[in-house]
């Protein structure tokens, strides 16, 4: 028998009618199902030597207009044809955040904190919820590591005015901490960054220690300058039992349009052309020792690799390299 595209529809179709009338029965027998708008726990775990990894998810948002995010030096065109040829639509797209656990065996340290509160009615704010879906206790994080002071990263930090992590230390870039802190920002296009860095970082700041390039979080954990995205964004690397993994924060905010057209300009970068060096100058690094990495704005669970490809990488999703 050969069946062709045509032949399977009318198949199809024929099925549907012999289906139809016990199918009327069933219906009439009992009451409609509604749909589920319940949403499951997500959180992706492994191992990296004695390390363990837990992924949270913060949610995910959908936004209009990607043109009006990324690839602000192009045309409209050339992000539509970007897009198109990686079977993603071109008038919108989703976001997603990925705060990330590691617990070490002494200490579990939570690197950024996802939108908090504020973001819950938009699909967001997740990250407590799912931290305890997957077995813990905000009462347990020992050490929370902000990446940079933007609020989709800052924004869990309080519950109500009470710390959500309380007996944690914090850990921050010391260049990062002194740009938004500063009063200079009043004024200025970061001003709403730092009334949300005096809201929810500085009443923290007692319990705080700052970090620059090759300074070590605890034994493993060394964050590396990334500068660019913010003046002092960090980056971290993890290395335990021989294997290593980099914690690449907003190094790269899409896995198409960030990663494979690292050069193109992205609003959310305040120095832009030191974004795009950062970019290439990571994910040349990446690529060229076979990495895996975990990127904050990566499709969930946000872990893979990357290669070489064109005029920028291509992203590999992880599948089951950890499990073996």
């Amino acid at each position: 028998m050969q069946f062709s595209r045509r032949s399977m529809f009318k198949l199809s179709a024929a099925g549907l009618t012999t289906l139809a009338a016990p199918q009327i029965l069933v219906r009439a027998a009992q009451a409609e199902v509604p749909m589920s708008a319940t949403m499951p726990a997500a959180y992706k775990r492994f191992s990296l030597g004695d390390f363990e990894i837990t992924v949270l998810s913060d949610g995910h948002r959908v936004v209009p207009d990607p043109q009006k995010i990324f690839g602000t030096n192009q045309t409209q065109e050339e992000i539509a044809a970007l897009l198109e040829s990686n079977y993603l639509p071109v008038d919108k797209m989703q976001f997603t955040f990925a705060p990330t656990l590691v617990n070490t065996g002494s200490d579990l340290i939570l690197f950024d904190t996802g939108n908090g509160e504020g973001g819950r009615e938009g699909g967001v704010g997740q990250t407590l919820a799912n931290l305890q879906a997957s077995g813990y206790t905000p009462e347990q994080v020992t050490v929370v590591v902000l990446t940079h002071l933007h609020g989709d990263h800052i924004g869990g930090l309080m519950e109500g005015d009470q710390p959500a992590f309380p007996n944690a230390r914090y850990v921050t870039g010391q260049a990062e901490y002194d740009f938004w802190s500063s009063e200079e920002r009043i004024g200025t296009g970061a001003e709403n960054g730092h009334k949300g860095v005096v809201a929810k970082v500085v009443p923290l700041a007692e319990k705080m220690s700052f970090v620059k390039d090759g300074d070590s979080v605890v034994s493993g954990i060394t964050g590396m300058a990334a500068f660019g995205h913010t003046p002092g964004h960090m980056i971290y690397g993890l290395e335990s039992g021989g294997r290593k993994l980099m914690l690449t924060a907003d190094t790269a905010n899409h896995f198409v349009l960030s990663l494979q057209r690292p050069e193109w300009e992205v609003v959310f970068d305040s120095d832009k052309a030191m974004a795009a060096k950062t970019r290439k100058d990571v994910f040349d690094m990446i690529s060229a020792d076979r990495l895996p990495f975990i990127g904050y704005h990566m499709p969930f669970p946000s872990v893979g690799f990357v290669e070489k490809a064109s005029e920028g990488y291509r992203f590999i999703p992880e599948t089951y390299q950890f499990d073996l």
